[in-house]
């Protein structure tokens, strides 16, 4: 089984990683901060888009990876890839201003919870199916 879309996703979702690990780094600098968020509201926001972004993602890589493994349509996979990064970019982003919307940043987290609901649904509905 070739994997084909599990590591553009990764690809994909590494680089944001990266851009969000800069705007932390940026922060700390800003606010000459070396440990910790000092504080500093904008260096609290960055921290945190950073880290939830890594508490998500490797979860639902891992999940998405188990899906395409089975042979499941591209479209489905593409779908369930598209919210998830979506719900990341758009909560990310949110998060880090101060001047955040909440609706949208509640947007991201519906996306992602969604996609790793539904992930993980369409795994056990597959192993119970073929038990």
């Amino acid at each position: 089984m070739d994997l084909l879309y599990t590591p553009l996703y990764a690809a994909i979702l590494g680089l944001v990683y990266v851009c969000l690990s800069i705007l932390a780094v940026k922060a700390r600098r800003r606010n000459q901060v070396a440990l910790g968020d000092g504080g500093k509201a904008d260096l609290q926001r960055a921290i945190r888009a950073h880290a939830n972004f890594i508490e998500y993602t490797p979860i639902t890589l891992l999940l998405l990876y188990f899906y395409e493994m089975l042979g499941q349509p591209a479209f489905i996979i593409n779908i369930i890839a598209l919210a998830f990064t979506a719900g990341r970019l758009i909560h990310a982003y949110n998060i880090s201003r101060a001047d955040e919307k909440i609706a949208l940043r509640v947007t991201g987290m519906a996306l992602t919870f969604s996609s790793i609901i539904v992930l993980s649904v369409l795994l056990i509905v597959n192993f119970v199916i073929n038990f």
